[in-house]
């Protein structure tokens, strides 16, 4: 006996949600809550637009005419722009690949109206990256004589030291913090809940040991490093608000730098990934060090510096093309067509 495809529907996106995706694709709380909301949105959009409640959605009701419905709503509804539109429908693409292989009957026809769904190509924004001369205004700003300058000053350094992004950060804790006689390393949770192990330089490294003494958490390793003034554990939004206050007071104090529209946590990542590359850094390296998957993604996410490319094809040029002026310059005989090709 086939199985209702309403209760189908809602079954497999259980398990999609609860099991699926946290535990056998391993993925982040951040992407899975991502994926919810686009589902959250699309049952917004059923129940308003064609009346349906989530517990009456079937496979069935979402086919291409709905779907592209849906898609035309959010622009206008909800003034979503290309790119959050494509995000959502990779969400739905996503999932619609999971149903069908579990019950291809039922959920044939919506994946089959999802692949038809197809936005225009988004152009890639610039990504936003600190120069070192901007990173070193940066760092500069905080005041450490004031608590939370010195947090501050603590937290820009290491996000620049390790590259980290601003949730690898919040989720520093002090047992994660090792030390041996030559190096310190940070134990770095990042996407998947995949760890990787990333050395600080010296002078950061003690800024870091400093101010752990200094909050008295030395001997509390399950202690998070970063609070803020209202919780223990740091979030993304407060990091964001730290960087918005001080690039905006490099701004004013340095007005033909930070000409980018806008900066990030993520804009220090950045700023590391290109300023390692620049340095010399083997791309094989850096991919470790980011904690990526794949080299390609290494490659889309550091960009390297057209002064850098400049420099490099320089050397080459001067190396292997450089004019020897002890050697005699002997003339050639004009080029002449080879007999078989007159």
């Amino acid at each position: 006996m086939r199985r209702n495809s309403k209760n189908g529907f809602m079954n497999l996106l259980e398990q999609y949600f609860t099991v699926h995706l946290p535990l056998a694709k391993g993925l982040s709380p951040n992407t899975i809550a991502s994926y919810k909301c686009a589902f959250r949105i699309l049952f917004q959009f059923m129940y308003d637009v064609n009346g349906i409640d989530a517990g009456g959605i079937a496979f069935e009701n979402l086919n291409y005419d709905i779907l592209t419905e849906f898609f035309i709503w959010m622009g206008k509804e909800r003034k979503c722009s290309a790119s959050t539109k494509s995000q959502r429908l990779a969400a739905i693409s996503s999932f619609a690949d999971y149903a069908q292989n579990r019950d291809f009957e039922a959920a044939c026809i919506f994946r089959n109206s999802v692949n038809k769904i197809l936005f225009k190509k988004v152009q890639n924004t610039p990504r936003s990256v600190f120069t070192r001369q901007e990173v070193s205004i940066l760092l500069s700003l905080p005041d450490g004589n004031r608590k939370i300058g010195y947090r501050d000053i603590v937290l820009l350094s290491v996000m620049y030291a390790s590259g980290a992004r601003a949730q690898e950060v919040c989720d520093l804790t002090v047992g994660n913090v090792t030390c041996d006689q030559e190096k310190t390393w940070l134990i770095i949770k990042g996407k998947g809940g995949k760890t990787r192990r990333v050395g600080i330089p010296n002078a950061c490294s003690a800024l870091l040991t400093q101010y752990i003494q200094h909050r008295g958490i030395g001997d509390s390793p399950n202690r998070h490093i970063f609070s803020s003034q209202t919780h223990e554990h740091m979030t993304i939004s407060c990091v964001e608000e730290i960087f918005k206050k001080y690039v905006s007071i490099a701004r004013e104090e340095n007005p033909t730098l930070f000409l980018e529209n806008r900066y990030t946590p993520h804009s220090m990542r950045h700023a590391t990934a290109t300023h390692m590359l620049n340095a010399g850094v083997p791309l094989v390296v850096l991919k470790n060090f980011l904690g990526h998957e794949s080299l390609q993604s290494t490659m889309i996410y550091a960009q390297i510096s057209q002064s850098t490319v400049d420099k490099y094809i320089k050397d080459w040029n001067d190396k292997w093309f450089a004019s020897d002026s002890g050697r005699e310059i002997i003339s050639k005989p004009a080029n002449r067509i080879i007999d078989f090709l007159r």
